[in-house]
C-alpha cells in the first residue's frame, strides 16, 4: 500500500511539473505555438494516436480516482482507533477518546483546563495535552501523575495493549493574584442591578 502511495505522489508530481513547465514555456514563447498546432493536427489525423490519447486520458482519470480513495481512506482510518474482538471489528472515534481525557480535569485539583489532541499512528496512540493550571504546583510531579492517569484511563476503557505516548504542554499557570484580579474584573463588568429582587405585583 505504501508503494502505491509513493508511486501516486511521484506520478502526480511529474504531471504537475510537466504542466507547469509547459505553461512557463508558452508564456515565455520558448515553445512555438506552431509546434503545438502541428502536434494537434497530427493527432487529429492519426487514428492510432487518437485511441492511445483517449486510453491515456481514461487511465489518468482511473488513477486519480483510485489515489483519491486511498488518501481519503487513510485519512478516515487515522481519525479512529480500530481493534478486533471475538465478535468482530470495533472502531472508536478519536474525538471520543479526547472527551474521555477532558473528564480528567475534575480528578486533579490543580488543573483548570485540559485540551487533548489524540492521534493514532503505527507507533501507537499519541496524546498531546495542553494544560492550564489553577495554581503553582510541582510541575514534574503533577505532569507525571497526569500522564499515568491518562495512560491507565485509556487502557482501562479501550483495553488496548498498544503503546501510548503522552506529551504535555503547560500553556499557563494562574496565580492567586490573577484569580483575584479576574474576580474583581467580573464584578466590575456585572454590577448589581438595584431592585432586581422585586417583581411586579
Amino acid at each position: 500500500m505504501k508503494f502505491f502511495t509513493v508511486l501516486g505522489i511521484v506520478f502526480y508530481s511529474t504531471i504537475i511539473i510537466l504542466v507547469g513547465l509547459s505553461m512557463i514555456g508558452l508564456s515565455l514563447s520558448l515553445i512555438p505555438m506552431q509546434n503545438i498546432n502541428n502536434l494537434l493536427a497530427y493527432l487529429q489525423n492519426s487514428a492510432n494516436l487518437k485511441i492511445i490519447f483517449g486510453l491515456s486520458g481514461f487511465l489518468l482519470i482511473l488513477i486519480s480516482f483510485s489515489f483519491a480513495q486511498l488518501i481519503l481512506g487513510k485519512f478516515q482510518r487515522e481519525k479512529t482507533i480500530a481493534f478486533s474482538t471475538a465478535s468482530g471489528e470495533v472502531t472508536v472515534a478519536l474525538s471520543a477518546v479526547e472527551d474521555l481525557i477532558k473528564r480528567l480535569t475534575g480528578i486533579i485539583a490543580e488543573i483548570k483546563e485540559l485540551r487533548p489532541n489524540v492521534i493514532a499512528s503505527k507507533k501507537g496512540i499519541e496524546v498531546d495535552l495542553r494544560v492550564i493550571l489553577k495554581s503553582e504546583a510541582n510541575i514534574p510531579e503533577l505532569t507525571s501523575r497526569l500522564q499515568e492517569i491518562t495512560r491507565s484511563k485509556i487502557q482501562e476503557v479501550l483495553g488496548l495493549e498498544e503503546q501510548i505516548f503522552i506529551r504535555i504542554h503547560i500553556a499557563k499557570i494562574i496565580t492567586p493574584e490573577e484569580k483575584e484580579r479576574k474576580k474583581k474584573d467580573n464584578e466590575r463588568e456585572d454590577p448589581a442591578v438595584p431592585y432586581s429582587g422585586f417583581g411586579r405585583i
